[in-house]
């Protein structure tokens, strides 16, 4: 059994070495343990760094291309070096290294394929209270749209299958966590969360400059992340409101109609019809959605297969 531990970095050579210095060199039940980091376009001496403590694998980038691209890049090298197992973490040192056990012992019980490291929130003192909240907020949100009871989505502190890791596919620019949780949750793809610890903060996050554009991009995220996985759901539920309420509209304008006082009132027939024919074709395009939503599904079966081999991954309960 094969653990990869990746860390993505960018301009991380302050904190890299203390970051991999709390990894654990072994663990019960895996029987090799390598470290990969995600060179994201580092001006400063990141790779220096992870050469000379010892790191064995390193994918560069020659500019910066955000945390999701540098994720996938990861899972990628991560899948070809042979890894049963993928952690992602930090490299700014916020997950303890000691709780990578812990991560790692449900997919080795054969209890899930994705696991995530549930921070203590509300008791960690660097945390404002107003990220406290959204956060909260946010993981609430996730659950909604995924169908799954995780409990801090935005967590990085994750361990993978080799079966997650191939069926996982990420769009967006911004960040992997919301969106493969999602994804995750939509697929039935099993996941569970676990208590984790966390270290002092060496520096702020540079996931975001603000929170309000945090919140905005994550909840952008969330949203294209639902429609994706649930279109018919939500271009119904979209579509439900206009209908609604042009039936309320035109409904009222026929008893008007029978009440005789209809006339000078041609303006709220206008406004049903037009509400109606809204809602109506909003659902139509949510079940064109969902006919691609079908298709989607097989080439992400085929991408699966096509995937294993790619990884000389031969075994049938790998892609099953």
């Amino acid at each position: 059994m094969k653990l990869i531990i990746q860390i993505p970095c960018y301009n991380e050579a302050e904190t890299l070495e203390i970051a991999l210095n709390d990894l654990p060199k072994s663990i019960s039940g895996i029987d090799q343990i390598e470290y990969l980091i995600i060179n994201d376009g580092s001006q400063d001496a990141t790779v220096e760094v992870a050469k000379n403590w010892g790191v064995q694998h390193i994918v560069s980038f020659k500019r910066n291309k955000g945390l999701a691209k540098g994720f996938m890049a990861g899972l990628d090298e991560a899948l070809r070096q042979g890894a049963d197992i993928i952690v992602n973490t930090d490299a700014d040192n916020q997950y303890d290294g000691r709780d990578i056990e812990k991560l790692v012992r449900p997919i080795l019980n054969k209890e899930a394929d994705i696991v995530i490291g549930e921070r203590p929130i509300m008791a960690t003192e660097h945390f404002s209270p107003l990220k406290k909240a959204l956060q909260r907020f946010g993981s609430w949100i996730v659950r909604l749209a995924s169908n799954t009871q995780i409990h801090d989505a935005p967590s990085g502190f994750r361990a993978y299958s080799r079966y997650a890791a191939l069926k996982l596919n990420v769009t967006n620019e911004y960040t992997y966590t919301l969106e493969t949780i999602v994804q995750a949750g939509r697929t039935k793809i099993a996941m569970l969360d676990v208590p984790i610890r966390t270290n002092p903060e060496l520096r702020p996050s540079r996931l975001f400059s603000s929170m309000s554009g945090y919140v905005k991009r994550s909840m952008g995220t969330i949203l294209r992340s639902f429609m994706t996985y649930q279109p018919l759901k939500f271009f119904t539920f979209l579509g439900l409101v206009p209908f609604i309420i042009g039936v309320l509209i035109g409904g009222n304008y026929i008893w008007l109609i029978f009440s005789g006082t209809a006339r000078g009132h041609i303006q709220s027939l206008i406004l049903a019809a037009i509400l109606i024919l809204m809602g109506f074709m909003t659902i139509v395009i949510g079940l064109v959605a969902e006919l691609i939503s079908i298709n989607r599904k097989i080439l992400e079966d085929v991408q699966l297969r096509v995937r294993a081999l790619d990884y000389k991954i031969n075994k049938h309960d790998e892609v099953d």
